[in-house]
């Protein structure tokens, strides 16, 4: 059985290769996602947003256990065969990378809907978690190149308003439990927190892909110092920059909110602007300062610019001005 307004291509199931394709039909993903809420809506909907957004589907793991899932174990027309996604707890073992050392060590992980946390512990034993990840500000998405694995989730959350990354995996497809539960631990947050909002408008909160990523050369406030190259980041209006893609803390965060605002993404650099190794410049200016960057291709500073732009057009909500008016006043 086909899922409802999906069938986007006349192969029939059971591989990879009869895999409804949404490139070109994200319509009907829309009204999928705005149809199946549940268990198939948490299996496919973050495929679906990807799709929507033009972006092909980059997770062979999700894709992998979507099908298995709707055709092998058949969770999405028998209820009692569906993983207890909605249950509101959940603990199990996953492979956590050290912040210092880069290792992957077993860590014990408890997501708890009650207290609104997702928790880990660096002991089997111990009686405190080592880090409280708080629902209403967790994301999580696959990362299997980043992390060098196929299970790869990276999980971000905010620590004193500064955001701090874990990256996890699990050997085979558990990894896609954790990740429709911690789905599942958002929409019944956010279901509290907007009680007026439908499940089309909650869904795709639930979780959020990355606008862009990838390498560019930044120099200091004073622009006299030498471009360093960095990992940076384009989370909604975040922009972040790493030393390593693998870095737990930002080395720095810039807050990017609309035109209206004052904010403006500019092709090129100064003129007078020197020491950057990179030919391809882009110059960020908000009513503070201009953040000067330098691209290795023209290629990769036409993406960056297209999506500094796609935030710098949209307007901003009420609420993302209390989160520009907390970066105005970082130390």
């Amino acid at each position: 059985m086909a899922a409802p307004g999906l069938s986007c291509t006349p192969t029939e199931r059971g591989s990879p290769e009869s895999q409804p394709r949404v490139r070109g039909c994200s319509e009907r993903a829309d009204r999928f996602q705005q149809t199946w809420i549940w268990a198939p809506a948490l299996w496919l909907t973050a495929w679906a947003q990807r799709e929507a957004r033009g972006i092909l589907f980059c997770s062979t793991l999700l894709r992998e256990q979507w099908i298995r899932a709707k055709y092998e174990r058949q969770e999405f027309t028998h209820l009692e065969k569906q993983e207890p996604y909605s249950a509101g707890y959940r603990e199990g073992f996953l492979w956590k990378r050290g912040r210092d050392n880069g290792q992957f060590l077993s860590r014990k992980f408890v997501l708890t809907e009650r207290e609104g946390a997702l928790k880990y512990f660096n002991r089997n034993d111990a009686k405190e978690p080592k880090a409280i990840m708080k629902i209403e500000h967790l994301n999580a998405t696959f990362q299997p190149a980043k992390i060098g694995h196929p299970h790869g989730l990276q999980v971000t959350y905010l620590k004193d308003n500064s955001t701090r990354n874990i990256f996890v995996y699990h050997e085979d497809g558990k990894m896609v439990d954790w990740f429709n539960a911690l789905r599942a631990a958002r929409f019944h947050y956010l279901q509290v927190a907007f009680p007026g909002a439908s499940d089309a408008d909650l869904v795709p909160k639930l979780s959020r892909n990355y606008l862009k990523e990838g390498y560019m050369e930044k120099t200091g406030p004073k622009q006299t110092e030498g471009f360093r190259k960095r990992w940076f980041t384009m989370d909604d209006r975040r922009l972040m920059y790493f030393k390593d893609p693998l870095d737990a803390f930002a080395r720095g965060e810039v807050f990017i909110g609309s035109r209206e605002s004052g904010y403006t993404v500019l092709d090129g650099l100064p003129p007078s602007t020197q020491g950057h190794h990179w030919p391809h410049g882009i110059t960020i200016v908000t009513p503070e300062r201009k953040f000067l960057l330098a691209c290795e291709t023209e290629s990769e500073q036409r993406a960056w610019v297209e999506a500094f732009r796609k935030v710098v057009d949209r307007p901003m909500l009420p609420q993302e001005y209390a989160v520009e008016a907390h970066f105005k006043h970082k130390p």
